[in-house]
């Protein structure tokens, strides 16, 4: 369940849907989200959104500011998308490859002797 709350701002049900559809982008890795939480508050002319939302494997955090409400939130979609995809892929990333050690490989030196008289 979604939790939303917000300081010096009233959550719109064109706010919730738009949060709610940034949110669900992340069920396409096929995780369970666990109490997703987003703060939204309003400084001077700046929309400042957190959220966080719990992983079995962790936890993600995103913040972002924007002057624009939507574009902050997209801002921290975005963020959240980065870090599950960076979490989801991860064992198949080439660097947790281990590469074959050629260090020890058979050097074969023919000596051949030459008589020169």
């Amino acid at each position: 369940m979604l939790k939303i709350t917000s300081k010096q701002l009233e959550v719109t049900a064109l706010i919730r849907e738009r949060i709610e559809g940034r949110l669900e982008k992340l069920s396409r890795h096929d995780i369970q989200l666990i109490n997703p939480h987003v703060i939204i508050t309003q400084e001077k002319q700046l929309f400042k959104i957190e959220a966080s939302v719990g992983l079995p494997s962790g936890n993600l955090f995103a913040q972002a500011k924007s002057e624009n409400l939507y574009a902050a939130i997209t801002a921290m979609g975005q963020k959240l998308e980065k870090q599950l995809n960076r979490l989801t892929h991860k064992p198949q990333a080439q660097r947790h490859v281990s590469l074959p050690n050629d260090t020890e490989s058979e050097f074969e030196y023919v000596y051949k002797e030459e008589n020169a008289a």
